[in-house]
């Protein structure tokens, strides 16, 4: 996942209504918007927009289904949503491990990037 996509997906993911459709799709497999709408207590024209953000970010996908339009979940972009966070916190787990060992005064753990030896 590059950053523009990371960026995408995030603002997407910033919205409590684009949650909490994404938690309906999860949970209850492919909807209308009209189905969605009515637990959210919004207009299907106002689940329409948040759908098509949460498309264009690649976390749902459309297909028709005779006169409606049925919205899913796309779980290969979650899970590289996820895989890309996971990345992310290791490399702060590194940086943290050998800040905190500088701060002590003492090697890294093996294989973590420590402190310069000073004479």
């Amino acid at each position: 996942m590059n950053t523009a996509a990371a960026t995408e997906v995030f603002a997407a993911l910033g919205d409590p209504t684009r949650q909490r459709l994404l938690d309906l799709l999860a949970e209850h497999g492919p909807a209308s918007a009209t189905t969605l709408a009515t637990p959210l207590q919004v207009s299907r024209q106002a689940v329409n927009k948040h759908l098509q953000v949460l498309e264009r970010a690649g976390l749902v996908g459309s297909a028709r289904d005779g006169r409606e339009v049925l919205f899913a979940v796309r779980r290969i972009e979650l899970d590289r949503c996820a895989a890309w966070l996971l990345e992310r916190a290791k490399r702060w787990d590194r940086r943290l491990s050998a800040l905190k060992a500088a701060a002590e005064n003492r090697p890294a753990a093996p294989g973590r990037p420590g402190p310069q030896n000073r004479s």
